[in-house]
């Protein structure tokens, strides 16, 4: 499959979905469904979700990396592919004013109702960027924390993209990542779909080989801190026990 069809086939997505305001990706939310128990049922507190805009809340992600990244006060915070800006917004408050939180996402319209939110409650310390997250939009050593929600599996290059974070992370600086990953290899069927890439289930890696390309790209001290079966109304039933959401933690 050619990376960039892969590409177009998320954006397609995720732009529809910005557009209509609707979670359609069986992997994070049934169509139609309550968008706020589907966040607490995937790691946010209904404390944390009183504590953002309404509108960053879409549904998607497979995980709250906010909650495990132990972000202090003054920190530069890095979001890949940030959507509608749920952990931007949740990280933003943790930071304070000194502290700022830049989102990438690949899809505009993603952006754009992001930086409209931002905007509209008039968060100083955010800043959305369109950018593909295998060649980030970010200086160099620049960032204190990375966060990412279960996008990093949506990515052809996995490699490039974490190569991508250690190179903008400051000497010392940490990931903390939501993503899914597999027990064994997923059938060929499943692989070769582009809807299924787009809806965050072909990319998944085996777990030993995420954990693997995350070391190649240089990172240390490399933990999952959970883990937990992934089920979800919609799931292929023959994934059923094979698809994992796990939350990783690891340091430049």
């Amino acid at each position: 499959m050619k990376n960039n069809k892969i590409k177009e086939a998320v954006k397609k997505r995720y732009s529809h979905i910005a557009k209509e305001e609707t979670s359609c990706c069986p992997s994070c939310s049934p169509c139609g469904s309550n968008i706020i128990e589907q966040a607490k049922r995937i790691g946010y507190s209904e404390k944390e979700l009183t504590k953002i805009p309404k509108e960053a809340v879409m549904g998607l992600g497979c995980g709250n990396p906010t909650a495990l990244a132990d972000l202090k006060e003054g920190d530069i915070v890095l979001d890949l592919g940030a959507g509608s800006g749920i952990d931007v917004f949740l990280a933003a408050g943790k930071v304070g004013p000194n502290g700022y939180v830049i989102g990438v996402d690949i899809t505009e319209e993603m952006v754009e109702k992001a930086d409209k939110t931002a905007k509209k409650y008039e968060y100083k310390n955010v800043e959305f960027r369109i950018g593909d997250i295998e060649n980030l939009p970010v200086e160099d050593n620049s960032i204190n924390v990375i966060i990412s929600n279960c996008v990093v599996n949506l990515s052809p290059d996995k490699l490039r993209v974490y190569q991508e974070a250690y190179r903008v992370l400051k000497p010392g600086g940490r990931i903390s990542i939501s993503d899914l990953v597999t027990e064994g290899e997923l059938p060929d069927e499943i692989k070769k779909n582009f809807d299924s890439w787009s809806e965050c289930i072909a990319g998944a890696l085996e777990k030993e080989k995420y954990i693997n390309t995350i070391k190649k790209a240089g990172f240390k001290d490399i933990k999952i801190v959970s883990q937990n079966p992934f089920y979800e109304s919609g799931l292929d039933e023959t994934l059923i026990g094979k698809i994992i959401s796990i939350e990783i933690r690891a340091y430049k």
